[in-house]
């Protein structure tokens, strides 16, 4: 039985999340239908376009995602600190990016004055509102119905164009981390859809690999920060030019028909997570298939289970074979 979402979710635990959204649809969310020859390449222009303006509005960071032929992956960082320092009329201005104006939140933004009764019908608001903003269920939900509504649009038609509720890991430690932005930003190479990594269009991996040209990091992703002594602030606790050298090297191991091995030369975080070779690569190359739920080494995956009143411990036996305790 599939658990509720606020049991999976669990800030005390993590903030960094992989969600997954798969396309119900023979005709596929991109890619094109070789049935009728037509083409919904350009709805993964959509989803990226869609998925960074989000990042602006809510509270929550984009480390890593891939727009796939069917499905898209996202890896998340839910800023809730950032959304409960936010003022009011901040809150109003967000969320009114998303939906329409409230009577109420026109007058508050406009100056007018408000009674104590409306006064405090708009603090229930604007306290709904900031919840919503440091929500991974609200950030998905905004993704996905917009993408929906937009492609039955195109395709004059109704129904369902996701499969069901998108599914979401929690990611407790930096070793976890790491293992998942690898695994989705070599998706399309994996699929055969790229070449390498930096090639792979409606990605995290090409966006960063343009802004490494001017010397930057992409201001609409989350930031890499360096040491993971820094893993408690926020940003990707890795240092960026090795997270892309990872990559590449993760990459050049992965065979068309068989899984490849890892050469002996390897990159410096390598050996700050203590990684051995043949577990990275089955990490970075199986990582849905190897876990269900929430990933991490064994201590932190007893620590998030006994939070969230959890009984089975089911990547237990993986956790404890592929990372480092």
């Amino acid at each position: 039985m599939a658990l509720a979402r606020k049991r999976q979710i669990c800030l005390s635990s993590t903030k960094y999340y992989h969600c997954v959204s798969r396309c119900v649809r023979r005709a596929y969310l991109c890619g094109e239908d070789v049935l009728i020859g037509k083409s919904y390449e350009h709805r993964r222009g959509w989803v990226e376009e869609r998925l960074l303006f989000l990042a602006k509005v809510f509270c929550i960071d984009v480390c890593a995602y891939a727009v796939m032929s069917n499905h898209t992956h996202v890896v998340l960082y839910v800023d809730d600190k950032k959304a409960n320092r936010l003022t009011d009329k901040a809150i109003l201005l967000r969320w009114f990016k998303l939906s329409k104006m409230t009577p109420l939140g026109q007058k508050f933004l406009y100056g007018e004055p408000l009674s104590d009764g409306q006064q405090v019908f708009l603090n229930k608001e604007v306290a709904e509102y900031r919840s919503r903003l440091s929500s991974i269920s609200w950030f998905m939900r905004m993704l996905n119905e917009y993408i929906a509504r937009r492609a039955n649009k195109e395709d004059e038609c109704t129904g369902h164009f996701w499969e069901g509720r998108f599914k979401s890991q929690a990611l407790l430690d930096e070793s976890a981390l790491l293992a998942c932005m690898a695994y989705v930003d070599l998706n399309p190479v994996r699929a055969k859809a790229a070449s390498t990594p930096e090639q792979s269009d409606y990605t995290s991996f090409k966006k960063r690999c343009q802004s490494m040209k001017e010397s930057k990091q992409p201001k609409v992703l989350a930031r890499f920060i360096g040491g993971m002594s820094k893993y408690k602030s926020k940003g990707i606790p890795f240092e960026f030019k090795s997270y892309l050298l990872l990559v590449e090297q993760t990459g050049r191991c992965i065979c068309t028909n068989k899984p490849g091995f890892i050469e002996h030369h390897l990159p410096p975080i390598l050996e700050r997570l203590n990684f051995e070779p043949e577990k990275w690569l089955t990490l970075t190359t199986h990582f849905e298939n190897l876990f269900h739920g929430a990933v991490g080494r064994v201590g932190a995956i007893e620590n998030y289970c006994s939070k969230t009143a959890r009984r089975r411990r089911s990547n237990s036996i993986n956790s404890r074979l592929l990372f480092a305790s």
